[in-house]
């Protein structure tokens, strides 16, 4: 009961905060007010970028009653943005979905996961610390995890996949990195059906005049008026039919300026421009790598967090990253350096670039940036999975709603194929994908790894005594193999016994074969730290005092906060936090502009 009282008296404190944000963002909007009148209003408000955050963002205002200009450099086939490019996976505690499969979940588990996995090291008591907005969106975030944030998708038409993944299990510590339990929920219908209600409500109140797309409109500033951020001017770009992901014009056709008492930037991050995440690629994660590939569209290229940083917005923990080491090169390529990541089950071996087995807890689904670490540490750009048919055809997945047909089209007929064949797009990229070497013997593989790379780094030999050490660990029931006790730890979970793990078997067992090698290569994908905002979504400058009229949501925020991850994603956490994030950031907007 002690313990109830405490967490029902931390839940009102937050919600205390949350409020108190709130109406000290409309007491500023008011403050500003008078700076702003003396010029004539587009709108209520203005939301830069069309994603995720943007939409939810948007919807929120026009609930509200707000009239909203909804402005994107890309044309109109990018709504959604990232989003509808991802998995759909959502990271929900205590969920009906985790009861279905016996796993117990609360918030405490949760939390104590988050703290372990996020590091938060820099100031978290300090007003101005990078980490003090983030600790506290952090707080929030888990809170609306573990509470309503399922009922609340629920009730808009988003449904799950009953079978909850575990990704993310961390790095061998009660308390440190990592998932203790299965929380990764895959939405039916996969990124296009998270985003689908909102850019209903959004389409719907651009039928009702609450709502204007502003498409091809970049933006190259924020206008400051006496201080406060009252509008966003740029350059139009000629009309493009670029299809979604592939990249667009830059030609600039005309110049604009808009005005609103309030602007939302929910921009995204920088993972499409190389340079950048090389810029601020931290020592910690060793030499930033001469070659990756690219997980987002080109216009992901972080140009708003300079815009808004000079309008007296503060960029916080902008060394933060997530970036995934098991990527692809797709075959069919929709935007440049198209890369595509493997989410593994736990049983493929996992060999740095000149055959030497990674030990724990850089195995499949572990721990992701200890093992780009132990990547880069090598001086070299990649790594290999050494695996079995029988292996790739239970574990391999493939990030991406286009990836994953028989869950985004909802089709379950094809869903349930993947008991008796591998799915089809995992033998399409061993086909044709340039990273697959398939053999019915290890000299023949390794010849073939050897010839791919050019760089001869593969022994035979050595190869040979490393599997066959683990081999002969699948005959001793008390090993001490970290890799083989996971895998026995998986096929203790039924989620992981139907869909995510094959039996446990040798890999030179020919019945399992043919071999396969995968090369994997080092794929950006998220930015971690960004605008630092409070818990009304309001962007902070360097004495952190709130810019009047400015707000931030989404990656280009840090998904919250600056940085609510801190170092490390739980996964199932980047949608959920544009969600989150927007969601926030358009309701404390709406009531700074209400009458």
């Amino acid at each position: 009961m002690e313990n109830s009282a405490a967490t029902a008296a931390i839940t009102r404190r937050r919600a205390l905060t949350v409020a108190g944000g709130t109406l000290a963002g409309a007491a500023l909007a008011q403050s500003a007010g008078s700076a702003f009148a003396a010029s004539a209003s587009d709108a209520d408000a203005i939301v830069v970028g069309g994603g995720l955050a943007g939409l939810v963002a948007t919807a929120e205002l026009a609930a509200a009653g707000r009239k909203v200009l909804l402005l994107d450099q890309e044309p109109e086939s990018n709504l959604g943005g990232q989003a509808f490019w991802s998995f759909g996976g959502l990271f929900l505690v205590n969920s009906d979905e985790q009861r279905l499969m016996g796993i117990k979940d609360t918030q405490e588990p949760a939390w104590q996961d988050w703290l372990g996995t996020a590091g938060f090291d820099r100031g978290i008591t300090d007003p101005k610390g990078q980490d003090h907005w983030a600790y506290k969106w952090a707080e929030a975030y888990v809170d609306f995890a573990s509470g309503e944030k399922r009922s609340w998708l629920a009730g808009l038409g988003v449904q799950w996949f009953p079978i909850v993944g575990w990704a993310e299990r961390g790095g061998g510590l009660a308390d440190g990195h990592g998932n203790s339990v299965p929380r990764f929920h895959v939405t039916w219908g996969t990124g296009p059906a998270v985003v689908e209600p909102f850019e209903k409500k959004v389409r719907a109140a651009v039928e009702a005049n609450k709502v204007t797309f502003k498409f091809r409109h970049r933006v190259d500033g924020l206008v400051t008026t006496g201080g406060a951020v009252t509008g966003v001017r740029g350059a139009i770009l000629e009309p493009s039919s670029a299809a979604r992901g592939k990249p667009s014009s830059r030609t600039v056709v005309g110049e604009f300026e808009l005005r609103a008492p309030v602007v939302i930037v929910t921009s995204g991050g920088i993972g499409a421009n190389h340079d950048l995440v090389r810029q601020n690629w931290p020592a910690r994660l060793g030499t930033p790598p001469k070659t990756m590939i690219t997980g987002v569209p080109a216009h992901v290229d972080g140009r708003m967090l300079a815009i808004t940083e000079k309008a007296g917005g503060r960029i916080v923990n902008p060394d933060r990253m997530w970036h995934y080491t098991e990527g692809l090169r797709n075959y069919d390529p929709i935007w440049p350096g198209h890369g595509i990541r493997i989410l593994p089950g736990p049983s493929s071996m996992w060999f740095d670039a000149t055959g030497k087995r990674f030990s724990a807890p850089d195995l499949p689904g572990y721990d992701t940036l200890h093992t780009l670490k132990s990547i880069t540490a090598t001086g070299y750009d990649y790594s290999w999975f050494v695996t079995t048919q029988k292996i790739i055809a239970k574990e391999f997945a493939l990030s991406g709603s286009e990836q994953n047909p028989d869950l985004t089209e909802k089709n379950i007929w094809m869903l349930l194929s993947r008991i008796w064949q591998t799915p089809e797009p995992i033998e399409k990229f061993k086909k044709n994908g340039v990273d697959f070497v398939v053999a019915t013997t290890l000299s023949e593989l390794v010849r073939g790894m050897n010839k791919l790379t050019g760089d001869g780094l593969i022994d035979l030999n050595d190869l040979q005594r490393q599997i066959d050490a683990r081999d002969r660990e699948m005959d001793n029931p008390y090993s001490k193999d970290a890799q083989v006790m996971g895998i026995r730890n998986a096929l203790s979970y039924p989620g992981d016994t139907l869909s995510r793990t094959a039996a446990a078997h040798k890999i030179m067992d020919s019945s399992a074969g043919p071999l396969i090698a995968v090369r994997l290569n080092i794929l950006t994908r998220k930015t971690l730290g960004g605008l630092q905002t409070d818990l009304s979504g309001r962007v902070l400058n360097a004495a952190g005092e709130a810019v009047p009229g400015l707000y931030a949501a989404g990656e280009v925020s840090g998904f919250g906060g600056g940085g609510v991850h801190g170092y490390r994603s739980l996964e199932g956490t980047f949608l959920g936090g544009c969600l989150f994030s927007g969601r926030t950031a358009g309701r404390a907007a709406a009531a700074a502009t209400g009458s």
